[in-house]
C-alpha cells in the first residue's frame, strides 16, 4: 500500500475529500455543493449541517473509489472557506442559527459603530485587519446579539468558530470529547487574534463583544495530532490552514517575495513575507501564512477579492445567460473586446484595497452595440482588473516587483481570462500541475506532520509548471483599459 494523506477541502460552494500520494498525485476525490442562502440582499449563509452532513460523505466518496478505509492514510489535512461563522451548542451539537458567510455584510452598522472616532483602523495595529463586515468577530457579536444568546456565551454553553472549528469539532467526536481548536491562520481573521502572540487578546474580544468562553484552541497549523472517529476512524487529524493559506502553501511558496493568486467564489492574492508581519499602508491585510509546530510563524500580505468565480456563476442562475459555467468563455470569445462595457462585481461591497461596504455591483458603458458577449467579457475582465489593484497595493507596501505570478483554482481552466490576466499585469502568469492546491496544500501539511515528506525542499521539488501566459498587450492599452476601469469603480461607491 502506498504511503497516502487526505485532504479535506471545505469551500464557499462545495466541499471536497482529496487523497494524494507521495509524489503530490491526485489518487481518488469526491465533492458536492451546498446551498447559498440568501434571506435579504446583502445577507449570505450556509447550513452548517448540511456542510457536516457533505463533508462525511465525500470523504466515504473519495475512500470508496479508491477501495481505501480511513485507516489506510497516514493523517488528515483540513483547509477551509476562512470567516464563515458558526455558533453552536457544546451540549446537544446543534448551530444556533445559519453559519454567516464572509461574504454577508450585515454586519456593517455594527463595524461602524465598533470603529467610533478611530475608524475602521481601530484594532488594525493589534490584528493587521480593518474593521470590515468579512471578519468573523462581528459576525459572531452580531448573531448574539439577534438571538439574545450574549448570557449563554459567558456562561461558555456556546461554542463559536469559523468552518475549520465546527468540522474539527465533529471529526474528533462531537458533543462526545470534540476538540473545540482553531488554527493560527483561521484565527487571524476574527478580529480577536493579537498577531504579536498569536493568542486571543481579551481586550478585543471584550470591545467586540464575543466572550471569551465561546473561544476555541489556538493551535498550530501544521503538527496536530487529533483522533478522529465517524468517517475518518482509523486516521488523525494533522493540519488545518485557512484556503487561501493552504493554497500559498500547495503553490510552494515558502520564501518571502513569493506570491500565489486563486481563482474561486472570490479571488485572494498572497504574498510570503516571511517571519515578519507587514503593516500595509494601501489597503491590504496582514496575516498569518502558516505556522509550523516549534517553529517561527511565517506571516503574509493579503488582497481579497470578493466577488470572480461567483460572478459566473450569478451570470448563469441570475441572468441566465448560459447554462453552464464553462461556456461563458465561449460567449466572452464571442466579441473581438469589451466593447468599452466595464462591470464592478461589488455584490458584497469592495473588498481590497478600497474596503467600501457602500459599493454595489454596476456594469457602465452600455450602449445599444453591446450584447450578451460584451457582457461575459466585461466579467471576466473585472477579475483580472480586481487582480492587478491588488498586485498594484502590494507591491507598494512590500516593494517586491513580481515577475511572474503563480495561479490556481477553478477560473484558470479559462484561457481567455488568464491571457488577459496576464497583459492587464505585464507578468508572465503559471498555472501549476495540480491547479486544486488548496487541498494540496492541506495534504502537504499533513504529510510534513507525519514524516511523508520531510522538509519544505522535498515538497518545493514537487511543484511543477503545466502551462504560462505571457503579455502580448501593449503598455499603452495596458494602463488605458486600467484607467477606464478606475471610473467604472468610481461609478459603484456610495451606493448604500
Amino acid at each position: 500500500m502506498p504511503e497516502l494523506v487526505g485532504a479535506l477541502d471545505q469551500g464557499t460552494t462545495s466541499t471536497r475529500f482529496m487523497v494524494f500520494d507521495h509524489d503530490g498525485n491526485v489518487v481518488s476525490a469526491d465533492q458536492r455543493e451546498h446551498r447559498q442562502i440568501f434571506p435579504r440582499p446583502g445577507w449570505v449563509e450556509h447550513d452548517p449541517v448540511e456542510i457536516w452532513s457533505n463533508t462525511t460523505s465525500v470523504i466515504e466518496g473519495a475512500l470508496g473509489r479508491a477501495g481505501l478505509e480511513a485507516s489506510d492514510l497516514l493523517a488528515v489535512g483540513l483547509t477551509n472557506q476562512r470567516e464563515t461563522t458558526v455558533i453552536w451548542d457544546r451540549a446537544t451539537g446543534e448551530p444556533v442559527h445559519n453559519a454567516i458567510v464572509w461574504q454577508d455584510t450585515r454586519t456593517a452598522d455594527l463595524c461602524l459603530a465598533l470603529g467610533g472616532e478611530e475608524g475602521p483602523d481601530r484594532f488594525r495595529d493589534k490584528t493587521g485587519l480593518p474593521l470590515a463586515t468579512y471578519f468573523a468577530g462581528p459576525k459572531a457579536r452580531q448573531l448574539l446579539d439577534d438571538l439574545d444568546l450574549g448570557l449563554r456565551a459567558e456562561r461558555g454553553e456556546l461554542a463559536f468558530g469559523t468552518i475549520d472549528s465546527w468540522l474539527a469539532w465533529n471529526l474528533t467526536g462531537g458533543r462526545n470529547g470534540g476538540h473545540h481548536v482553531t488554527d493560527v491562520t483561521n484565527a487571524s481573521r476574527t478580529l480577536l487574534m493579537d498577531l504579536a502572540t498569536a493568542t486571543w487578546d481579551a481586550d478585543l474580544a471584550l470591545a467586540i463583544g464575543v466572550p471569551t468562553a465561546t473561544l476555541p484552541e489556538i493551535v498550530p497549523s501544521i503538527g496536530l495530532d487529533l483522533e478522529c472517529v465517524g468517517p475518518l476512524a482509523g486516521t488523525r487529524l494533522a493540519a488545518i490552514l485557512g484556503d487561501q493559506q493552504a493554497a500559498l502553501f500547495g503553490q510552494a511558496c515558502f520564501s518571502p517575495g513569493e506570491a500565489k493568486n486563486t481563482y474561486g467564489t472570490g479571488n485572494f492574492m498572497l504574498l510570503n513575507t516571511g517571519e515578519a508581519s507587514v503593516a500595509s499602508e494601501s489597503g491590504l491585510l496582514t496575516t498569518v501564512a502558516y505556522h509550523r509546530s516549534g517553529e517561527p510563524l511565517v506571516f503574509a500580505l493579503e488582497g481579497s477579492v470578493a466577488v470572480t468565480g461567483s460572478l459566473v456563476q450569478w451570470l448563469r442562475d441570475n441572468l441566465g445567460l448560459f447554462a453552464e459555467t464553462t461556456e461563458v468563455e465561449s460567449l466572452a470569445r464571442s466579441v473581438e473586446d469589451n466593447g468599452d462595457v466595464y462591470f464592478v462585481p461589488a455584490f458584497s461591497g469592495l473588498f481590497a484595497p478600497h474596503w467600501r461596504p457602500d459599493a454595489r455591483g454596476v456594469i457602465t458603458g452600455l450602449t445599444r452595440f453591446a450584447n450578451r458577449g460584451h457582457i461575459a467579457r466585461a466579467a471576466l475582465e473585472s477579475t483580472a482588473f480586481q487582480t492587478r489593484d491588488v498586485l498594484d497595493a502590494m507591491t507598494a507596501d512590500s516593494g517586491v516587483q513580481l515577475h511572474e505570478l503563480r495561479v490556481d483554482g477553478g477560473m484558470t481552466a479559462n484561457d481567455l481570462l488568464m491571457q488577459f490576466q496576464a497583459d492587464i499585469l505585464g507578468v508572465d502568469v503559471v498555472r501549476p500541475r495540480v491547479a486544486e492546491t488548496t487541498a494540496l496544500g492541506a495534504a502537504y501539511g499533513a504529510g510534513l506532520a507525519t514524516g511523508l515528506w520531510s522538509d519544505l525542499d522535498e515538497v518545493r521539488a514537487l511543484w511543477s509548471e503545466d502551462a504560462r501566459w505571457s503579455p502580448v498587450l501593449s503598455e499603452l492599452e495596458r494602463e488605458r483599459l486600467h484607467r477606464r476601469w478606475g471610473q467604472a469603480v468610481q461609478r459603484s461607491l456610495d451606493w448604500v
